[in-house]
Formats: structure tokens, C-alpha cells, sequence
């Protein structure tokens, strides 16, 4: 059975562990990975009370940040957005509402977002009121309102 070894992790890694984590790996990894990119440090008690500290502080930026992102997230559940376009009888589009044109009505909300935040399964091609999910950060989503009407034929 191979031995473990113990790093303090610097930054965040996926399947790994979290910045300030004490982490058991294996030797190779460690050596040949983690350390030489600076991901990791030795885990000795000296590192491990300055991690501690830096551990400390970094969650409360987290903290900060999530607070931020929940009065981002709150604030675009209520927004609703309205277009219209050239519709048939049934209800259905002869165009579509795609990301880039709900990423243009986020901007004329006064809301800063770019079409790949933006996540719709498929364009909107039907009359009425839409759910889109809107990636704020990280893995966080806000879900908007999008209703499509129809416009006014002028004869």
C-alpha cells in the first residue's frame, strides 16, 4: 500500500480539496503537480498557522461575495422582459428570440450580462411568457421573465 502525503492547498482544486485544505494525496501528485505549480506547500506548523489566517480571511470574502451575488440574484427574479415580433395565428414565431436579443433587453434594463450568460435550451419561438436561466457567477443562476407578444400588423 502506497503512503500518503499531507499538503496545505493554495487554491481551490476540482476532486482535490478547497484553499487551506489539509489534504492527503499521493506522493507522485504531490511532487510532481502540486507543489512545483505553487497549488500546494508543505504541511508543517508553520504553514498550516499561516494558512489559517489566510484561510480565515478568504472566507470572508467568500461570505461578502455571496451576499453580493444573493442582491444580484434577487434583484433579477423580479425582472420581466418584453419583445414582440411577427407572429402567425397559432401563436408561433416566424423568427425566434435568441440570446443575443435577451442579452440586449438585460442591457436596456440596465442590467450587465453578455449572450453566453445567457442559457436557453432552445430559441423562444412561440407567443407568451418564457422562464430563462441567466448565469450571474460561479455556479450561480437567476431565472427571468421573458414574454413574447405579438406585433401589431398595420394594414
Amino acid at each position: 500500500m502506497k503512503k500518503k502525503v499531507e499538503v496545505l492547498l493554495r487554491e481551490n482544486i476540482e476532486d482535490v480539496g478547497r484553499c487551506g485544505d489539509l489534504v492527503q494525496v499521493a506522493p507522485g501528485f504531490a511532487r510532481n503537480y502540486l507543489l512545483p505549480r505553487k497549488l500546494a506547500i508543505e504541511a508543517n506548523e508553520e504553514n498550516k498557522r499561516a494558512m489559517l489566517r489566510r484561510r480565515a480571511r478568504l472566507d470572508a470574502e467568500d461570505a461578502a461575495q455571496v451576499a453580493e451575488l444573493q442582491v444580484r440574484v434577487a434583484a433579477l427574479s423580479g425582472v420581466v422582459l418584453r419583445t414582440s415580433g411577427r407572429a402567425d395565428e397559432s401563436g408561433h414565431l416566424y423568427g425566434s428570440v435568441n440570446a443575443k436579443d435577451i442579452a440586449a433587453l438585460l442591457h436596456a434594463a440596465g442590467q450587465r450580462f453578455e449572450e453566453k450568460d445567457v442559457r436557453l435550451d432552445a430559441h423562444l419561438k412561440a407567443l407568451g411568457p418564457h422562464t430563462v436561466r441567466v448565469h450571474v457567477h460561479g455556479e450561480t443562476f437567476a431565472e427571468i421573465r421573458v414574454e413574447v407578444s405579438a406585433e401589431a400588423v398595420t394594414s
